[in-house]
């Protein structure tokens, strides 16, 4: 292997941080014995800054660079977002239509039940426990809710691989 800048970040598709590397877990380090590492990372990752500090934490989350995107957000240095499950909420769902479907066919007024809900009495005869149906319709059924506010997965596609980052190496040039 070559070798690496200081703070470099590789994805190895084995179990171990090779020698000289260390898994991106959100480990806390002594600054004590990293001051190169931490001169490039400072707290920009967590810790004190005074004994400790943290590397990147890749755990759970995809990387993204830095900067601003096309649709104007923007994306700072050890910046997390995110969630692995969402709700969606009644808002952001469009408008949009449901067929409805019931019973065909004559009923009264003795026993109540949903599929009366739509049948009204016969002209002129109010008080009468035979009805007809207000709708036709073409099929049996009902409306039910649906949803139930249960949050999803929100996960896209992935494979787990090790992100780790170099301890040692060349440090590396600004230009």
């Amino acid at each position: 292997m070559s070798d690496p800048f200081v703070a470099e970040i590789r994805i190895f598709p084995f179990n171990f941080p090779p020698k000289g590397w260390a898994f991106c877990d959100g480990q806390l380090l002594p600054l004590s014995q990293n001051t190169a590492l931490f001169s490039l990372l400072g707290t920009t990752y967590g810790g004190d800054g005074k004994s400790n500090f943290a590397l990147p934490n890749m755990q759970g989350n995809a990387p993204m660079q830095q900067g601003q995107s096309t649709s104007g957000t923007q994306f700072f240095l050890g910046q997390t977002d995110g969630s692995d499950t969402v709700t969606v909420l009644q808002s952001e769902i469009p408008n949009h239509n449901h067929p409805i479907q019931g019973n065909i066919g004559t009923s009264d007024l003795a026993t109540p039940s949903p599929a009366r809900a739509l049948a009204r009495a016969n002209p002129g005869q109010a008080y009468s426990t035979t009805l007809t149906p207000l709708v036709q319709f073409s099929q049996t059924g009902s409306i039910l809710p649906v949803g139930g506010s249960q949050p999803h997965n929100n996960l896209m596609p992935y494979l787990t691989l090790n992100f780790c980052i170099a301890m040692q190496g060349i440090f590396p040039p600004r230009t």
